[in-house]
């Protein structure tokens, strides 16, 4: 006997299908447009690039806060953060993540500036691998075979860089340490990404405001002195550091894991790309087998994730 669905069991099921379906595509797209959006940042970080690192950090919070403050407003999300700061705790950790997303931007800020992209984007190459690798040692989570070769493929393309350089390649681990302690801790806060990102830019924004002020009454400020040019190049900084953020966080709410593992190749390779043909930054052959180590050990990361897949979804 065959039994046929009824049609509005047959109407819900398909509703159902396409609106996860349409979910998906929307996630697609935010996710995507925020690592392209990364992917080119190095350009606009050239532009700023003779502004000293911590002035333009100090104005990326800034200016940030307005940009998350009217998406907040927009959720209806303002309550969270009132909430969020009545919290000792959530302050406390707040506080946290954005000490090392600050130290994240302020390397990565340094890098392109003494064309050093080359290293940035190997730094977040290795980041997905750092994760996992935390993931065991802190959460002790369990690792394949093909995860444990992965991590020591990019331990032996990060020795064989200090070898090369005669001393370790700093900014590159500096930036996946801090990137991959900072989404390590972030997990812990108990609001959602967007209030997480508006709480920790408004904890900055004390210091900030202190520091630019600071450089305004000494004269040594880029912000009004040295031409509009200038002005608005710090004032875009906060639409620079805020959109791509936002939209990968709700593209990250609407994507399986597995999609934004993958996807999250798309910026460093774009840097990559950048920094040989457009930047020109020498790219040697140990630097070459380097790379082509970290790509060996991202794809047999990839591989073991999608291969640990369950088959229904």
């Amino acid at each position: 006997m065959v039994l046929v669905p009824a049609a509005g069991h047959m109407s819900a099921m398909t509703t159902e299908t396409l609106t996860a379906r349409d979910s998906a595509t929307r996630g697609f797209f935010f996710a995507l447009s925020a690592y392209l959006l990364w992917g080119f940042l190095p350009f606009y970080m050239k532009a700023v690039g003779h502004i000293p690192a911590a002035e333009v950090v100090a104005h990326r919070v800034i200016w940030s806060v307005p940009v998350a403050g009217a998406l907040l407003i927009w959720m209806g999300r303002t309550a969270d953060i009132k909430v969020a700061l009545r919290s000792p705790r959530t302050l406390a950790m707040g506080g946290l993540t954005a000490a090392l997303i600050t130290v994240n931007w302020g390397v990565y800020v340094w890098a392109i500036a003494a064309d050093r992209a080359l290293e940035t984007a190997l730094g977040y190459y290795i980041n997905p691998l750092f994760s996992v690798f935390l993931g065991a040692v802190l959460l002790g989570e369990k690792l394949s075979r093909a995860q444990i070769a992965a991590i020591a493929l990019a331990v032996a393309a990060v020795a064989l860089l200090t070898w090369e350089a005669g001393g370790l390649p700093w900014v590159s681990i500096a930036l996946a340490l801090s990137w991959g302690f900072y989404a390590f801790f972030k997990k812990t806060l108990p609001i959602g990404p967007a209030q997480g990102f508006f709480l920790e830019i408004l904890v900055l924004s004390i210091p900030a405001i202190g520091y630019i002020g600071w450089l305004g009454a000494s004269g040594t400020g880029h912000f009004g002195r040295t031409g509009a040019a200038d002005i608005w190049l710090l004032l875009g900084c906060g639409l620079v550091t805020a959109v791509p953020l936002i939209l990968y966080a709700n593209g990250a709410k609407l994507l399986r894991l597995s999609t934004i593992g993958i996807m999250q190749y798309i910026a460093p390779t774009m840097i990559f790309v950048i920094a040989i043909f457009i930047f020109h930054e020498p790219f040697s052959s140990t630097r070459a087998i380097a790379f082509a180590m970290i790509w060996a050990a991202l794809a047999l990361y990839s591989w073991s994730m999608f291969f640990r897949r369950p088959a229904v979804e």
